[in-house]
């Protein structure tokens, strides 16, 4: 097994270099092995991943749910993942990145009922190819109240009518370990044991010393207390899930306090650090099984970011990240369509989520593997409630705010002082003099006068620090008005950003795949509007794709502020931006109904300043016509402004006004 957290123990006293190393695998759940092969190749191997779980890899029943995988009919290596000779085609160009391949191993039982297996082979009435009824416990089921009371029961009766194979026989024993030995010689350098709480602790140790390598393994051991059968009885065998981490993390993220995760490990009643496989969910409690409980899942969007940030920065167990696909019903199976098809790829969409490479958690994993060498948290900092900040020595910094409101803090670290990329949000350049995100500043007396918005966070490390210049923020006031008559209950939003097609010809971006690299990175100047600031809330990008993850849903992109330069008597009380959030601007020397939209924005993603917007007017004129502006640095039909100035536009119309802001 590579060098990773499992051995952080040691690493303190052994490693002075402080090099990166390969922390966390990735559950690639359901993709068929040429898929994997190419997120080998394009993205795990460069990106740092240690290995990754792939689907059972042996012959099942035939059916579209994904549980069809968990019920074996022989160990012929055809799946609908693909045959065998795809499947070391994948392990090999896997391999030659740097990436293992850990095997989903279904050992405890076959599949029940009778049929023909998606290979071919015949089964039913405890007859497989490579099995007969001898091999397998007398039939009884497992009664809900067995966990808790009954050993025996949990260890020799069936697991929802799956025929339970008798492996404490020297056959069942043989068998096993020639599926095994044949995948360590494929490749092949790990395992999870699927319901290893299933068998005994004496078979799978016989099991484990029959095998002709030593691989990792890692056993589905659902405890979260009161079974009778415990966790703790599996660690001689290898690593255990630690579900209890998965259970108690939901339940802070989803209705706790973030400041109560300072001792999160051991302190909760978990294994130990070096014996634990921890996730934030995994295919099955995703799916409300395996324990279940108030997990987090890919479907809790900017709450699955920060949970994973946690997870992933945090000092404890070695790290899974899973990689679902979308679905509706608990038992629906993979899409039919390919992730890597003819060169696109099909994430982040209605089929696959692709977790992995949101740019939270692959961050998340780089700033694991950059901090590994200090296996302890430092500085750790917290308001009482939902904002929490802490350190990995000298090697890294996190903070993450769960709150309705910004965190504005000034926070001790121990990192060296200088600028640093903020690796949720960017990457630093090969030549480490600029990052493609957010800059966070460490002063030269350590601190950081950290400014994170609502449920947002940063995470730097000392291999993600930018030259030795020190470099003036990027962030700039940018004000853009936008004169439209409007009438009581119309609001107005603007979306906004780079277009796809000119970033990608001028800065090389692909925003097609990832599609914040197009967004303005904005931290919102007012929030005083009452009827405003809910849509403000999570609003940290101008962007063309409408809601952000968690911003209200009643919100139709970024928000503007209505204002004028005068308040009649006749309107009543004197309504005014910097008291009320709305009303009479000092900015605005133009008239009424002039929409606002006062922020501060990263120029450093603009092209050459610029960027475009596009307005729309709730429950009343829509979206504005096409735009043809002149004195743009390209042709656009939008409106086209200028980064850290004050721009001026009228609604459905080319005019423009930008100059500098006083």
């Amino acid at each position: 097994m590579k060098k990773t957290v499992l051995a952080a123990g040691l690493m303190l006293a052994a490693a002075p270099s402080f090099a990166a190393q390969k922390t966390t695998f990735v559950h690639l759940f359901e993709w068929q092995w040429a898929d994997i092969a190419t997120e080998c190749e394009q993205y795990l191997g460069p990106q740092g991943f240690a290995a990754i779980q792939v689907s059972p890899p042996n012959e099942h029943i035939q059916g579209s749910a994904w549980w069809t995988r968990y019920q074996p009919v022989s160990y012929l290596l055809q799946s609908r993942s693909g045959d065998r000779a795809a499947f070391i085609n994948m392990v090999q160009r896997c391999k030659a990145v740097g990436v293992d391949i850990y095997v989903d191993a279904v050992i405890n039982h076959m599949a029940s009922g009778g049929g023909v297996g998606v290979a071919g082979s015949n089964y039913g009435n405890r007859q497989y190819p490579i099995y007969s009824a001898p091999d397998f416990h007398a039939s009884c089921t497992i009664n809900g109240s067995d966990y808790a009371n009954d050993r025996w029961r949990v260890q020799n009766c069936e697991l929802v009518s799956l025929p339970d194979l008798n492996t404490g026989t020297p056959y069942v024993q043989n068998t096993l370990a020639g599926y095994m030995n044949d995948l360590l010689a494929i490749g092949v350098k790990g395992f999870r044991i699927d319901a290893a709480k299933h068998m005994a602790v004496a078979d799978l140790a016989a099991i484990k010393g029959k095998l002709t390598q030593a691989p990792l393994i890692y056993q589905e051991v659902i405890d979260q207390g009161g079974e009778a059968i415990k966790a703790s009885e599996y660690t001689g065998v290898g690593l255990v899930t630690e579900f209890k981490y998965s259970v108690q993390l939901g339940n802070v993220f989803k209705t706790g306090r973030l400041a109560s995760l300072s001792n999160f490990g051991e302190a909760w009643g978990f294994l130990p650090s070096s014996q634990a496989v921890v996730f934030v969910d995994n295919h099955d409690n995703q799916r409300g099984h395996g324990g279940a409980g108030n997990v987090v899942t890919y479907k809790d969007g900017r709450l699955y970011d920060l949970a994973n940030v946690f997870m992933l920065a945090y000092p404890y167990g070695y790290t899974q990240v899973m990689s679902s696909y979308q679905f509706t019903d608990p038992d629906q199976g993979p899409p039919g369509s390919r992730v890597h098809n003819n060169g696109s790829l099909n994430c982040f969409g209605s089929d696959w989520k692709c977790e992995h490479r949101w740019s939270y958690i692959a961050g998340a994993v780089q700033f694991r593997n950059n901090t590994v060498e200090e296996w302890r948290t430092t500085n750790w900092w917290d308001n009482g409630n939902n904002q929490i900040a802490f350190g990995r020595g000298s090697l890294g910094f996190v903070a993450i705010n769960k709150e309705s409101y910004a965190l504005n803090q000034s926070l001790a670290t121990s990192m060296a002082p200088g600028q640093y990329c903020n690796v949720l949000k960017g990457s630093l350049s090969a030549d480490k003099t600029s990052c493609s995100g957010e800059v966070i500043t460490v002063g030269s007396d350590g601190r950081i006068q950290a400014n994170v918005a609502s449920w947002d966070a940063f995470a730097i490390h000392h291999q993600a620090k930018i030259g030795t210049v020190v470099q003036p923020s990027t962030y700039q006031r940018t004000v853009v008005f936008i004169q439209a008559q409007t009438q009581s209950g119309q609001d107005m939003f603007i979306r906004g950003g780079l277009d796809h097609t000119t970033a990608a010809s001028r800065l090389g971006l692909n925003c097609t795949s990832s599609n914040y690299l197009c967004a303005m990175p904005i931290r919102h100047r007012n929030l005083k509007n009452a009827t405003t600031a809910p849509w403000k809330a999570n609003d940290v990008y101008l962007d063309w794709y409408g809601r952000e993850a968690n911003q209200s849903t009643s919100a139709e992109g970024t928000a503007l502020d209505w204002t004028t330069n005068s308040w009649p008597a006749s309107w009543g009380t004197t309504r005014t931006v910097a008291v009320d959030g709305y009303g009479v601007e000092a900015l605005n020397r133009f008239g009424a109904h002039y929409w606002m939209l006062d922020v501060d924005m990263d120029c450093s993603k603009t092209i050459n300043g610029w960027f475009e917007l596009k307005a729309f007017v709730k429950n009343g004129q829509g979206w504005e016509a096409n735009i043809s502006q002149t004195g743009t640095p390209y042709a656009s039909q939008n409106h086209m402004a200028q980064c850290g100035k004050l721009n001026v536009f009228t609604f459905g119309q080319s005019t423009a006004l930008i100059e500098a802001l006083p």
